[in-house]
């Protein structure tokens, strides 16, 4: 009887742990209790004229700091993209420009802005991050590249010369790296959510933060 109780008991601490264990892997993704950022930043962290993936009107805004030359970004974009499917209609992302890897970022920015004035950004933004490793490579970056890639999305490059040197889009790069300063944005992607800083920083945390705003929304 004794031996009994003795394998029943390491039996249920064994299931015990067992269960413990796949709720840990199963769990929901916990979302941090993050306060929203100083008034005098998040003044900063939106402009008219900041592209928008999304509909604009979305309850929830998530902006994101990205320089088109960033790998982390290349990776995440699927991912936002993923996030705006499954909250149809609920969310928007505002892209903030970071050209932090120099001469490609910026290059990579005027055509983006000059696909924006086609009408055509989301195309070009698309072919930019797909096909980054032939002109952002860090190795051999090639920004040479970029209108040719654009150009195959439907870029207009004759147009886009006099469009990437335009005040416009100088007055664009200018505001967004005043703006990335004085965020403190150090490093691409950074996302904010409804002003909320992603901290700590992870796909399986943007998601959970956004989807917790949404529900505070009541989307």
């Amino acid at each position: 009887m004794k031996n009994k109780s003795v394998v029943l008991s390491v039996l249920i601490v064994g299931l015990a742990i067992f269960a413990a264990a796949v709720w840990y892997q199963s769990r929901p993704a916990l979302v941090a209790q993050v306060e929203a950022v100083q008034p005098e930043i998040a003044e900063a962290l939106i402009r008219p004229y900041s592209p928008i993936l999304g509909p604009e009107e979305a309850p929830v805004t998530i902006v994101e700091f990205f320089d088109p030359a960033c790998e982390a970004c290349r990776a995440f974009h699927p991912i936002v993209k993923d996030i705006l499917a499954e909250h149809d209609g609920a969310v928007r992302v505002v892209l903030r420009y970071t050209p932090f890897h120099g001469e490609g970022s910026e290059q990579a920015i005027r055509v983006l802005e000059a696909a924006r004035m086609q009408g055509i950004f989301e195309p070009v933004l698309e072919a930019l991050l797909e096909y980054q490793p032939r002109w952002a490579s860090h190795g051999a970056p090639d920004p040479g590249r970029i209108i040719g890639i654009a150009e195959q999305a439907g870029l207009d490059a004759e147009a886009a010369k006099a469009q990437m040197m335009a005040p416009q889009t100088v007055g664009v790069l200018n505001q967004d790296r005043a703006d990335v300063d004085a965020v403190g944005v150090r490093g691409t992607p950074t996302f904010f959510v409804n002003g909320k800083p992603l901290d700590p920083f992870g796909a399986d945390e943007l998601r959970a933060l956004v989807a917790a705003e949404v529900a505070a929304s009541g989307s």
